[in-house]
Protein backbone atom coordinates (compact mmCIF):
# COMPACT_ATOMS: atom_id res chain seq x y z
CA UNK A 1 0.00 0.00 0.00
CA UNK A 2 1.25 3.48 -0.90
CA UNK A 3 1.58 6.02 1.91
CA UNK A 4 0.92 9.64 0.92
CA UNK A 5 2.77 12.29 2.91
CA UNK A 6 1.31 15.80 3.24
CA UNK A 7 2.97 18.95 4.60
CA UNK A 8 2.24 22.65 4.49
CA UNK A 9 4.59 25.37 3.33
CA UNK A 10 5.40 26.57 6.87
CA UNK A 11 7.94 23.71 7.01
CA UNK A 12 10.25 25.98 4.96
CA UNK A 13 11.47 23.17 2.72
CA UNK A 14 11.97 24.15 -0.94
CA UNK A 15 9.55 23.27 -3.72
CA UNK A 16 12.15 20.84 -5.07
CA UNK A 17 11.86 18.77 -1.89
CA UNK A 18 8.12 18.30 -2.37
CA UNK A 19 8.62 17.31 -6.01
CA UNK A 20 11.54 14.93 -5.47
CA UNK A 21 9.92 13.18 -2.50
CA UNK A 22 6.35 13.17 -3.84
CA UNK A 23 5.08 15.06 -0.79
CA UNK A 24 1.76 16.83 -1.30
CA UNK A 25 2.11 20.56 -0.60
CA UNK A 26 -0.62 22.52 1.19
CA UNK A 27 0.50 26.14 0.74
CA UNK A 28 -0.26 28.84 3.28
CA UNK A 29 -1.26 32.22 1.84
CA UNK A 30 0.65 35.51 1.90
CA UNK A 31 -1.14 38.82 1.37
CA UNK A 32 0.74 41.92 0.25
CA UNK A 33 -1.54 44.88 -0.24
CA UNK A 34 -4.49 43.69 -2.31
CA UNK A 35 -2.62 40.70 -3.73
CA UNK A 36 -3.01 37.13 -2.49
CA UNK A 37 -0.23 34.59 -3.07
CA UNK A 38 0.30 30.90 -2.41
CA UNK A 39 3.53 30.31 -0.50
CA UNK A 40 6.07 28.38 -2.61
CA UNK A 41 3.69 28.38 -5.59
CA UNK A 42 3.08 31.98 -6.69
CA UNK A 43 5.52 33.77 -4.38
CA UNK A 44 9.00 33.05 -3.02
CA UNK A 45 10.47 34.26 0.25
CA UNK A 46 13.02 36.60 -1.36
CA UNK A 47 10.11 38.59 -2.81
CA UNK A 48 8.52 38.84 0.64
CA UNK A 49 11.72 40.05 2.30
CA UNK A 50 12.27 42.62 -0.46
CA UNK A 51 8.68 43.86 -0.03
CA UNK A 52 9.20 44.24 3.73
CA UNK A 53 12.39 46.20 3.14
CA UNK A 54 10.40 48.48 0.85
CA UNK A 55 7.85 49.19 3.56
CA UNK A 56 5.21 46.52 2.94
CA UNK A 57 3.45 44.77 5.83
CA UNK A 58 2.61 41.28 4.59
CA UNK A 59 -0.11 39.26 6.25
CA UNK A 60 -0.70 35.54 6.13
CA UNK A 61 -3.59 33.09 6.26
CA UNK A 62 -3.84 29.36 6.65
CA UNK A 63 -3.84 26.76 3.91
CA UNK A 64 -6.99 26.63 1.77
CA UNK A 65 -9.80 24.40 3.12
CA UNK A 66 -10.86 23.80 -0.49
CA UNK A 67 -7.38 22.55 -1.38
CA UNK A 68 -7.43 20.27 1.66
CA UNK A 69 -10.82 18.87 0.70
CA UNK A 70 -9.61 18.13 -2.83
CA UNK A 71 -6.44 16.41 -1.65
CA UNK A 72 -8.10 14.42 1.15
CA UNK A 73 -10.89 13.30 -1.19
CA UNK A 74 -8.31 12.21 -3.74
CA UNK A 75 -6.55 10.20 -1.03
CA UNK A 76 -9.81 8.56 0.02
CA UNK A 77 -10.52 7.47 -3.56
CA UNK A 78 -7.11 5.79 -3.87
CA UNK A 79 -7.61 3.77 -0.68
CA UNK A 80 -4.07 4.57 0.42
CA UNK A 81 -2.98 5.68 3.88
CA UNK A 82 -2.09 9.34 4.43
CA UNK A 83 0.03 11.23 6.92
CA UNK A 84 -0.23 15.01 7.23
CA UNK A 85 2.55 16.50 9.34
CA UNK A 86 1.30 19.99 10.21
CA UNK A 87 2.56 23.40 11.33
CA UNK A 88 2.13 24.22 15.03
CA UNK A 89 -1.51 24.69 16.00
CA UNK A 90 -0.38 27.55 18.27
CA UNK A 91 0.84 29.59 15.30
CA UNK A 92 -1.76 28.82 12.62
CA UNK A 93 -5.29 27.47 12.27
CA UNK A 94 -4.14 25.12 9.50
CA UNK A 95 -3.95 22.03 11.75
CA UNK A 96 -7.44 22.55 13.21
CA UNK A 97 -8.89 23.15 9.74
CA UNK A 98 -7.24 19.98 8.43
CA UNK A 99 -8.81 17.90 11.20
CA UNK A 100 -12.22 19.43 10.45
CA UNK A 101 -11.91 18.85 6.69
CA UNK A 102 -10.72 15.26 7.21
CA UNK A 103 -13.79 14.54 9.34
CA UNK A 104 -16.06 16.09 6.71
CA UNK A 105 -14.53 14.06 3.90
CA UNK A 106 -14.79 10.93 6.05
CA UNK A 107 -18.58 11.36 6.20
CA UNK A 108 -18.71 10.77 2.45
CA UNK A 109 -15.73 8.39 2.31
CA UNK A 110 -15.71 6.40 5.58
CA UNK A 111 -12.61 4.47 4.53
CA UNK A 112 -10.42 7.60 4.49
CA UNK A 113 -7.28 6.73 6.46
CA UNK A 114 -5.48 10.00 7.25
CA UNK A 115 -3.38 10.64 10.35
CA UNK A 116 -2.70 14.30 11.19
CA UNK A 117 0.14 15.30 13.52
CA UNK A 118 0.33 18.68 15.25
CA UNK A 119 4.10 19.07 15.38
CA UNK A 120 4.04 22.15 17.65
CA UNK A 121 7.06 23.07 15.49
CA UNK A 122 7.77 25.90 13.04
CA UNK A 123 9.95 26.72 10.07
CA UNK A 124 12.78 24.27 9.44
CA UNK A 125 12.23 22.69 12.88
CA UNK A 126 8.94 21.48 11.43
CA UNK A 127 10.73 20.86 8.14
CA UNK A 128 13.19 18.42 9.72
CA UNK A 129 10.26 16.34 10.99
CA UNK A 130 8.86 16.19 7.44
CA UNK A 131 12.32 15.47 6.05
CA UNK A 132 12.75 12.49 8.40
CA UNK A 133 9.31 11.11 7.53
CA UNK A 134 10.04 11.33 3.79
CA UNK A 135 13.39 9.60 4.35
CA UNK A 136 11.71 6.76 6.24
CA UNK A 137 9.01 6.32 3.60
CA UNK A 138 11.69 6.07 0.91
CA UNK A 139 13.39 3.31 2.91
CA UNK A 140 10.14 1.33 3.05
CA UNK A 141 9.39 1.85 6.74
CA UNK A 142 6.01 0.76 8.07
CA UNK A 143 3.33 3.41 8.50
CA UNK A 144 3.16 3.11 12.29
CA UNK A 145 6.95 3.48 12.53
CA UNK A 146 6.89 6.63 10.40
CA UNK A 147 4.16 8.12 12.61
CA UNK A 148 6.02 7.23 15.82
CA UNK A 149 9.33 8.60 14.55
CA UNK A 150 7.66 11.80 13.34
CA UNK A 151 6.02 12.33 16.71
CA UNK A 152 9.32 11.72 18.50
CA UNK A 153 11.16 14.26 16.33
CA UNK A 154 8.38 16.81 16.80
CA UNK A 155 8.39 16.41 20.57
CA UNK A 156 12.17 16.71 20.86
CA UNK A 157 12.85 19.45 18.29
CA UNK A 158 14.56 22.54 19.70
CA UNK A 159 14.12 25.95 18.07
CA UNK A 160 16.55 28.79 18.76
CA UNK A 161 16.21 31.95 16.75
CA UNK A 162 16.77 35.65 16.65
CA UNK A 163 15.15 38.38 14.60
CA UNK A 164 16.46 41.71 13.41
CA UNK A 165 13.29 43.50 14.51
CA UNK A 166 10.75 42.08 16.98
CA UNK A 167 8.13 44.52 15.68
CA UNK A 168 7.41 42.13 12.80
CA UNK A 169 6.47 39.35 15.22
CA UNK A 170 4.50 41.76 17.42
CA UNK A 171 2.44 43.07 14.48
CA UNK A 172 1.52 39.51 13.56
CA UNK A 173 0.53 38.71 17.13
CA UNK A 174 3.36 36.20 17.57
CA UNK A 175 5.03 37.93 20.56
CA UNK A 176 3.91 40.65 22.94
CA UNK A 177 4.35 44.30 22.00
CA UNK A 178 6.26 44.79 25.27
CA UNK A 179 8.88 42.28 24.14
CA UNK A 180 9.18 44.09 20.82
CA UNK A 181 9.68 47.44 22.53
CA UNK A 182 12.48 46.09 24.72
CA UNK A 183 14.12 44.38 21.76
CA UNK A 184 14.44 47.61 19.85
CA UNK A 185 16.54 49.33 22.50
CA UNK A 186 20.30 49.77 22.52
CA UNK A 187 21.35 47.05 20.10
CA UNK A 188 19.61 44.42 22.23
CA UNK A 189 19.29 41.15 20.32
CA UNK A 190 16.48 38.79 21.33
CA UNK A 191 16.96 35.05 21.62
CA UNK A 192 13.67 33.19 21.31
CA UNK A 193 12.61 29.56 21.41
CA UNK A 194 9.43 27.51 21.13
CA UNK A 195 7.47 26.21 24.13
CA UNK A 196 4.46 23.99 23.48
CA UNK A 197 4.23 25.33 19.95
CA UNK A 198 4.39 29.03 20.93
CA UNK A 199 7.15 31.56 20.30
CA UNK A 200 8.62 32.65 23.61
CA UNK A 201 11.43 35.19 24.30
CA UNK A 202 14.24 33.38 26.11
CA UNK A 203 16.96 35.98 26.69
CA UNK A 204 18.11 39.41 25.52
CA UNK A 205 21.76 39.98 24.67
CA UNK A 206 23.70 43.00 23.59
CA UNK A 207 25.18 42.61 20.14
CA UNK A 208 25.20 39.82 17.59
CA UNK A 209 28.51 38.23 18.65
CA UNK A 210 27.30 37.64 22.20
CA UNK A 211 24.04 36.32 20.83
CA UNK A 212 25.69 33.75 18.56
CA UNK A 213 28.01 32.65 21.32
CA UNK A 214 24.99 32.18 23.58
CA UNK A 215 23.26 30.08 20.90
CA UNK A 216 26.22 27.70 20.99
CA UNK A 217 26.01 27.54 24.80
CA UNK A 218 22.30 26.74 24.73
CA UNK A 219 22.87 24.08 22.07
CA UNK A 220 25.48 22.52 24.36
CA UNK A 221 23.01 22.61 27.28
CA UNK A 222 20.07 21.14 25.37
CA UNK A 223 21.43 19.14 22.45
CA UNK A 224 22.13 15.43 22.17
CA UNK A 225 24.82 13.96 19.90
CA UNK A 226 25.16 17.23 18.01
CA UNK A 227 28.10 15.83 16.08
CA UNK A 228 26.00 13.16 14.36
CA UNK A 229 22.48 14.55 13.98
CA UNK A 230 21.09 16.64 11.13
CA UNK A 231 20.97 20.27 12.23
CA UNK A 232 18.78 22.83 10.47
CA UNK A 233 19.71 26.44 9.88
CA UNK A 234 17.31 28.86 8.22
CA UNK A 235 17.71 32.57 7.57
CA UNK A 236 15.79 35.63 6.49
CA UNK A 237 17.75 36.45 3.33
CA UNK A 238 20.95 36.58 5.37
CA UNK A 239 23.08 33.73 4.00
CA UNK A 240 26.46 35.03 5.28
CA UNK A 241 25.10 35.03 8.83
CA UNK A 242 23.81 31.48 8.40
CA UNK A 243 27.22 30.38 7.09
CA UNK A 244 28.93 32.00 10.06
CA UNK A 245 26.60 30.15 12.43
CA UNK A 246 27.22 26.88 10.59
CA UNK A 247 30.98 27.35 10.94
CA UNK A 248 30.66 28.01 14.68
CA UNK A 249 28.54 24.89 15.18
CA UNK A 250 30.97 22.76 13.16
CA UNK A 251 33.95 24.02 15.13
CA UNK A 252 32.25 23.52 18.49
CA UNK A 253 30.53 20.16 17.96
CA UNK A 254 32.11 18.60 14.88
CA UNK A 255 28.72 18.49 13.17
CA UNK A 256 28.83 16.97 9.68
CA UNK A 257 25.22 17.17 8.55
CA UNK A 258 23.27 20.38 8.00
CA UNK A 259 20.10 21.38 6.18
CA UNK A 260 20.23 25.08 5.43
CA UNK A 261 17.91 27.38 3.54
CA UNK A 262 15.97 30.61 3.43
CA UNK A 263 12.94 30.97 5.65
CA UNK A 264 9.73 30.55 3.66
CA UNK A 265 7.29 33.27 2.67
CA UNK A 266 4.60 32.59 5.28
CA UNK A 267 6.99 32.37 8.24
CA UNK A 268 9.23 35.11 6.83
CA UNK A 269 6.30 37.52 6.58
CA UNK A 270 6.21 37.52 10.41
CA UNK A 271 9.90 37.03 11.24
CA UNK A 272 11.25 39.59 8.77
CA UNK A 273 14.63 40.00 7.06
CA UNK A 274 17.75 39.21 9.09
CA UNK A 275 16.22 36.33 11.01
CA UNK A 276 18.49 33.44 11.98
CA UNK A 277 17.14 30.13 13.28
CA UNK A 278 18.77 26.88 14.43
CA UNK A 279 17.00 23.55 14.92
CA UNK A 280 18.23 20.37 16.58
CA UNK A 281 17.06 17.44 18.70
CA UNK A 282 17.36 17.47 22.47
CA UNK A 283 17.13 13.70 22.54
CA UNK A 284 18.06 11.08 19.98
CA UNK A 285 15.76 8.11 19.24
CA UNK A 286 16.64 4.94 21.15
CA UNK A 287 17.81 2.45 18.53
CA UNK A 288 18.24 -0.47 20.95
Amino acid sequence: MTIQLFADSACDLPASFFEENQVTLLPLHVHIGEDDYEDLVTIQSKEVFDAIRNGAHPKTSQASPKKMEEEFTSLAKTGNKGLYIAFSSQLSGTYQTAVMIRDQVKEEYPTLDLTIIDTKCASLGYGLVVYKAAELLKSGAAFDDVVAESQFHAEHMEHLFTVEDLDYLAKGGRVSKASAFIGGLLNIKPLLHVEDGKLVPLEKLRGRKKLMKRIIEVMKERGDSLDSQLIGISHGDEEPLAEEMKKMITEEFGTQHFYTGMIGSAVGAHAGPGTLAIFFLNKQPDRN
